[in-house]
């Protein structure tokens, strides 16, 4: 491509990047002296943890990049959805690409030279910022932002990466088979951009490029006579998709009154009993819910008081044990707000019949849910002294980087997923389904000759849209394949984010941070073969000796093609 084209039309690297993600005249200057049309090598969209991974593999295999995000933060699910990574238990030794243990260990690192640790805190190798229980790495969302920002400022810097914060994808344009460019809008100024490069990645959390390109793809869960899924269900349902969670961080201060005002819709929320099948247990709103494996009643008692228990342990991302005395106030630490208590599994957010206006209003319903949850813990949750409600409970809008305290984004758990030359099924990963599939108790996840990367979750869909219970099912050691990367029409467009060729039920294992960073570090070293050999995606996952310099390529970087023996989950 012409790569004095994409200097002049990025402005100056790190000042175009700075001057997109602020206001005021910095960002009105940078919007006039923006050219209309901006050529890349490639362009990602959505600047997830997915979309995140591709530009930086892009930018470290020579290419130009340009990565657009809809809100003024990357990151994705680590960040603006304020989610604690959610790992496998080997992520300390084994099983994911070098590049995210770079970003793991630059969290701790980060945690090392600018907060005050206590010496044991400083010296532990595996430090773990909030102990919660989810994670080996309990962290706080505006930390993974910084070095997130930090890995990619010299390739902004250098004139190789635009960043184009709260930008959106409005339409793509075209060219048979071949995508050609995608316009975005700033959803400041509303000023319009036409994005050009000869590979395109859909890094958005929803698969938002998808329809517009015409790529063909699924929502909901596929039927049981096309996939043969154990847990897949008689007819498909398109509109049968996980709910979604708006998260939030809080605090405790003892004998402090920080309730916040009665939320809008907080009378339905508190009296609302699910209706689910599996049967819920009672009110949403309530100390007690739905084990995701069993299937039955399980009450977890909230204590936010010392270091807190239970439901305050489990996404905890500070531990106030980790730090000096006096760091942070009161005893309790910071816990973030990921809880069955404020999934919301109303509607759909796509899919047939969804319209904008349908998912906006789906996006504030969970908001709602989630501001009632606070409320009610603040006023009516039980206490075991006997008395109701935690008024203490602060709600930390600065953490998040909101005005309303809710992250800045939903949780997404499900998106549109492309119609792959490749679908991983519950056959392929989930360890009963293996067993049954392969006739032994002794067994593990179907080896795939094109694999990209490697993973490991159970397969843990929430409720759903569809009126579905949780399901939770072990699964084993997997790997990614390049198959599932690879429309089966559109040449030159790769999903990298939730987007790829798996079904409803196994996108519940494939969905996950250190997955969906493998997914993207893939497409964005895919992107810089294709270029390079003048191979197409497809051409190199069919033909033996492209394939193989393909993964020579990805191993060359740190990543890992394969697991060791492992006992599954």
């Amino acid at each position: 491509m012409n790569r004095r084209r994409f200097l002049e039309g990025t402005a100056t690297g790190l000042a175009a990047m700075l001057a997109a993600a602020g206001g005021g005249m910095a960002r009105k200057a940078w919007a006039a002296a923006a050219p209309r049309e901006v050529a890349a090598d490639l362009v990602v969209i959505g600047g997830g943890l997915g979309g995140c991974a591709a530009a930086i593999a892009a930018v470290e295999s020579g290419l130009t990049v340009v990565l657009t995000e809809p809100t003024d933060w990357i990151g994705g699910q680590l960040t603006s959805q304020a989610v604690p990574p959610d790992e496998h238990p080997w992520i300390e030794q084994f099983g994911c690409n070098a590049r995210y243990r770079d970003l793991r260990d630059g969290i701790r690192d980060y945690y090392r030279r600018h907060y005050p640790l206590t010496a044991a805190a400083r010296a532990d190798r595996h430090l773990n910022p909030g102990r919660g229980s989810v994670s080996r790495l309990c962290h706080e969302p505006r930390v993974g932002l910084a070095v997130l920002t930090a890995m990619m400022a010299p390739f902004a810097s250098g004139g190789k990466l635009l960043v184009l914060l709260e930008h959106e994808p409005v339409r793509a344009e075209m060219q048979g088979d071949r995508l050609r460019a995608v316009v975005v809008r700033d959803r400041r100024t509303g000023a319009e951009r036409s994005l050009v490069a000869p590979y395109f990645a859909d890094a958005t959390e929803l698969g938002d490029l998808l329809p517009m390109a015409g790529v063909e793809f699924v929502t909901g869960a596929e039927a049981q006579a096309e996939t043969g899924e154990p847990h897949a269900p008689a007819a498909a349902r398109p509109d049968d998709q996980q709910g979604i969670t708006c998260c939030f961080a809080m605090d405790y201060l003892d004998g402090q009154d920080h309730t916040i005002d009665r939320p809008e819709d907080y009378a339905s929320w508190r009296d609302y009993a699910p209706r689910l099948t599996p049967p819920w247990p009672g009110k949403l709103l309530a100390p007690h819910y739905t084990h995701p494996v069993t299937l039955k009643p399980v009450a977890q008692p909230f204590d936010p008081r010392g270091a807190g228990a239970g439901l305050w342990n489990y996404r905890r991302i500070v531990d106030p044990r980790n730090f000096e005395p006096g760091t942070f106030p009161g005893s309790s630490g910071m816990t973030l707000v990921n809880w069955p208590q404020n999934d919301c599994w109303h509607a759909p957010l796509v899919g047939p019949g969804v319209t904008p206006e349908q998912a906006a209003e789906e996006v504030r319903r969970a908001k709602q849910l989630s501001l009632s949850l606070l409320y009610w813990l603040q006023t009516e949750a039980p206490r075991p002294d006997g008395k109701a409600g935690w008024p203490g409970l602060r709600l930390r809008p600065d953490v998040v980087g909101t005005a309303d305290g809710l992250a800045k984004a939903p949780y997404i758990r499900e998106s549109r997923r492309i119609r792959a030359e490749f679908t991983v099924l519950e056959q392929h990963v989930g360890t009963d389904a293996r067993r049954k599939e392969l006739g032994k108790a002794d067994v593990s996840a179907a080896a795939f000759p094109d694999s990209i990367g490697v993973g490991c979750y159970r397969i843990d869909l929430h409720p759903s849209t569809g009126g579905t219970n949780y399901i939770d099912v072990s699964s084993l050691p997997f790997q990614i394949p390049l198959g599932a990367l690879i429309p089966r029409r559109v040449e030159n467009l790769l999903p990298a984010c939730k987007n790829l060729g798996t079904t409803h039920v196994t996108n519940g294992c494939y969905r996950l941070h250190p997955v969906e960073w493998a997914i993207g570090e893939a497409v964005g070293t895919l992107a810089a073969h294709s270029l390079a050999t003048r191979l197409p995606p497809r051409a190199v996952r069919n033909r033996p000796e492209p394939l193989a310099a393909f993964q020579k390529r990805l191993v060359a970087r740190g990543v890992e093609l394969t697991w060791p023996t492992l006992t599954p989950r």
